[in-house]
């Protein structure tokens, strides 16, 4: 069988390029793959996003403030949890005639009875809170938490949300 030219050429161009392979420079690639890794790790550690559990839908808002590094009260269906350790029934409270929490108002004492120990130079009148809770959690409920904060010297108030464009509905 009779070779092409195209083939013949292709021949030739193999025959005078020798045995050489072909390269990859890693170097190149390894730099950016340390400029890659050093933003994840800064980017990362410089977080100031809430934990938000599954179970709460937090309501959107507009607001362009972050979070401070509050004691975090988070509101559920079934109760109260503060700083990760559940402290009341959500349907015992919203029952309750009383307008406070006795037991949130005692554990937030607590906290700040430790933290005036650990020698924390915050001042209660700066201490806050930040009330994390569903968007179908009854106001009587979040009156009551905030009423609660209030007594226990704690008049700093958040609520965290999740924040919505401008202008979307």
């Amino acid at each position: 069988m009779k070779e092409s030219r195209r083939a013949k050429r292709m021949k030739r161009h193999h025959a005078r390029r020798g045995d050489k392979a072909a390269t990859l420079n890693m170097v190149s690639l390894m730099d950016i793959f340390t400029i890659l890794v050093f933003f994840l790790l800064v980017s990362a550690a410089d977080s100031d996003v809430l934990p938000t559990p599954k179970a709460i839908k937090l309501p959107q808002s507009t607001s362009d403030k972050l979070a401070k590094k509050n004691i975090v009260i988070v509101i559920n269906d079934k109760n109260i949890v503060v700083q990760n350790k559940p402290l009341v029934d959500t349907r015992s409270v919203a029952n309750s005639k009383s307008p406070i929490i006795t037991d949130l108002v005692t554990m937030l004492r607590n906290i700040e009875e430790e933290s005036i120990k650990n020698k924390d130079d915050k001042p209660a009148s700066k201490r806050g809170v930040t009330i994390m809770g569903d968007q179908n959690t009854h106001y009587k409920i979040i009156k009551k938490i905030m009423l609660s904060c209030a007594t226990a010297q704690f008049a700093n108030i958040s609520f965290a949300v999740v924040q919505k464009a401008p202008g979307a509905n």
